[in-house]
């Protein structure tokens, strides 16, 4: 193994490997974050003239992630318990002696990983919500291309009454469209955190600040949100951004379940555009984009739950509380961003066979709008017969491979009816006893 070879290098991860996502929340960017938040830091300080401008442009300047050693920063992290001890240091040897006092002056630790945190997370929420619009534009057009295209609708694995895919993808849309509203919410919302010791801003008041003034410069510095309290162990800003993150994996991977049912061989009523290889079986083309989404949406909650029980978090600042959220907050933003990006690609490239989605109709021989056939005989023939008739018929149909429109054509009882109009044809094409569908498709799609 190379020297130069990272730890970490994506090779049990291939839905982040390579991606946004995973180079948004790499070490390296996360470094680069922390110093970006002590270099707004001193900005903040010396724009309220609390800090010589030389020292804040020094510090600046000295805050480029690619002059640091993330390994060595790391290792010597485990003695304090956290990246920022270490990294204040290197810092602080960075510059040049007339600033070094006014490196970190004020700030505990955790003002800078969790304002870090917030800064990779509002980097990587840009890139997610840029794939959720990609994903959503291509699923509107398959929407309104297959308004009408009739299929199966499936409830408990079976064959229900019919739907369209326009109405199937549209609803995937839907989902899509109430993640992008709750990322944009938190997205708009992440603050910085800037606290001091104990929550009470009182070291940079030593120091001759106005804390509350202070915190809403180094906002500002940031472009993230002015917290109305220090929130060290206050985590609604972690709980949201789990919330959010959780349900985006869960609305992507619905979409991604129904791929995974569609396109097995046995049903093939839509495919990936460019299907994956197998290592054994040159015959397939593996629904991969799907699959990856799907593990992703498995994945998500737990990362979810373990920022979710950390709110539970003693004293002023917390032993174990805070820790544990670090690897689990940059876990569930490389599972959404990734999952983001492989539905932006399985939305643009999917196809949709509306041959085999008609052949499928057929398999049950008409029976698939058995419901309807009960809704139009109960108030001629009564509800009793008109359940004891549809299902002697039906058991007619499955064991002689005969449509339910022929069969009920034959049926004696139904003469006068037929003869009065009744079609039998008609009433068990699926393509009739579609409801609502078009209208509540046309509905959904005038959301933007």
């Amino acid at each position: 193994m190379s020297g130069a070879e990272p730890l970490d290098a994506g090779l049990l991860a291939p839905g982040r490997a390579g991606g946004a996502a995973e180079a948004a929340t790499g070490d390296r960017a996360f470094l680069q974050a922390m110093l970006d938040a002590e270099a707004a830091l001193a900005r903040a300080q010396a724009a309220l003239g609390l800090a010589p401008a030389r020292a804040a442009r020094d510090i600046t300047g000295a805050a480029d992630a690619a002059g640091y050693d993330a390994r060595s920063i790391a290792l010597r992290g485990r003695e304090g318990g956290n990246p920022v001890i270490p990294l204040v240091a290197d810092l602080t040897a960075a510059v040049a002696p007339a600033s070094a006092p006014y490196v970190h002056r004020g700030a505990t630790s955790q003002d800078i990983l969790d304002t870090a945190a917030m800064l990779v997370a509002a980097r990587t929420l840009d890139g997610v919500l840029t794939d959720l619009g990609r994903a959503e534009a291509s699923l509107a057009r398959l929407a309104a291309a297959h308004r009408e295209t009739v299929l199966a609708g499936r409830t408990l694995t079976q064959h229900a009454v019919p739907t369209t895919f326009g109405l199937k993808a549209a609803g995937w849309r839907s989902l899509l469209l109430d993640a992008r509203d709750r990322l944009r919410t938190v997205r708009g919302s992440l603050p910085v955190q800037l606290g001091g010791a104990a929550g009470t801003l009182a070291a940079f008041e030593a120091y001759g600040a106005d804390g509350p003034a202070l915190t809403r410069a180094f906002a500002r510095e940031l472009a993230l949100a002015d917290p109305a309290l220090p929130w060290h162990t206050l985590r609604t800003p972690v709980a949201d951004l789990a919330g959010a993150l959780a349900f985006t994996a869960g609305a992507l991977g619905k979409a991604a379940a129904d791929v995974l049912v569609l396109s097995r061989t046995e049903i093939a009523e839509v495919s990936e555009g460019s299907g994956g290889p197998s290592s054994a079986m040159p015959h397939k083309a593996n629904p991969v984009r799907a699959t990856l989404i799907a593990a992703a949406a498995r994945r998500a909650p737990a990362q979810a739950a373990t920022l979710y029980a950390s709110m539970a978090a003693e004293d002023e600042r917390p032993a174990g509380a805070w820790h544990a959220e670090w690897e689990p907050l940059r876990d569930l933003l490389r599972l959404v961003g990734g999952a983001a990006h492989d539905a932006a690609e399985l939305a643009r490239g999917l196809r949709v066979h509306p041959a085999a989605m008609a052949a499928d109709l057929r398999l049950t021989h008409g029976l698939i709008v058995s419901e309807r056939l009960a809704v139009v005989l109960a108030p001629r023939l009564g509800p009793a017969r008109a359940k004891a008739l549809l299902s002697e018929a039906a058991r007619r149909a499955r064991d002689g491979g005969r449509p339910l429109g022929e069969v009920l054509a034959a049926e004696p009882e139904l003469a006068a009816l037929i003869d009065a109009g009744l079609d039998p044809a008609g009433l068990t094409d699926p393509a009739r006893y579609t409801g609502a569908a078009g209208a509540l498709t046309d509905r959904a799609l005038e959301r933007s």
